[in-house]
C-alpha cells in the first residue's frame, strides 16, 4: 500500500486573478469627452453662481440673526427698550447693505414706507413706517408702553422683510 497523501490546508489555497474585461471604461469616442468637459463646467458654474448668491445673501441671514437676538431681549425687561430703539436701525441697514445699494439713508415717513413696500414681495402694514418711527423717535414710556401683540407683529413684518425683500441684481 502506499503512503496516504497530505491533507490539503488552507493555507495553501491560491485566490485567482480577476479577469481583465474585454473592453475599457474609458469612452471610445471623442464626443463622449466632450459631453463630460461639458458637464463638468456646467456643475462648475453652478457652483460659482450658488457661491456668489450666498455671499451676496451674507448681510441678509446677518440680519435675521441679529432680529432674533432682538426678539429674544425682548422678553427681559431691562433689554426691552434698547431692543425696541434697534429694530429701526436694523431695517436701515439691511437696506443699505443691499446689493443694488439704494439712497435710503435719508428716507423717513411716507418715502420710507413706500421704499419699503416697493420691495416688499407682500402687502405691508399701512402704518408700518410710522410704528418703526415711533420706536426710533417716541419718548421712552411710550415706546415701553406698546402691546406684545402690536410688537409681535411688528418683529414679524419685519422678520418677512428682511427675509423676503427684492434686491434688483
Amino acid at each position: 500500500m502506499s503512503a496516504p497523501a497530505p491533507a490539503a490546508t488552507i493555507d495553501q489555497l491560491k485566490e485567482l486573478p480577476l479577469p481583465v474585461p474585454p473592453f475599457s471604461y474609458a469612452p471610445q469616442t471623442w464626443g463622449w469627452w466632450v459631453l463630460l468637459a461639458m458637464a463638468l463646467a456646467a456643475a462648475l458654474a453652478y457652483a460659482v453662481l450658488a457661491w456668489r448668491r450666498w455671499q451676496r445673501e451674507r448681510y441678509r441671514r446677518e440680519a435675521l440673526q441679529r432680529l432674533n437676538q432682538l426678539d429674544a431681549a425682548l422678553a427681559i425687561p431691562e433689554q426691552r427698550l434698547q431692543a425696541l430703539r434697534e429694530l429701526p436701525e436694523l431695517l436701515k441697514r439691511v437696506a443699505l447693505s443691499m446689493p443694488d445699494a439704494p439712497p435710503v439713508h435719508s428716507l423717513s415717513g411716507p418715502h420710507w414706507q413706500a421704499f419699503l413696500q416697493q420691495r416688499a414681495r407682500f402687502a405691508l402694514p399701512e402704518q408700518f413706517a410710522e410704528r418703526l418711527q415711533t420706536l426710533a423717535y417716541a419718548p421712552d414710556a411710550r415706546v415701553q408702553s406698546l402691546g406684545a401683540e402690536e410688537l409681535s407683529t411688528l418683529v414679524h413684518t419685519c422678520r418677512r422683510w428682511i427675509e423676503a425683500h427684492h434686491v434688483a441684481v
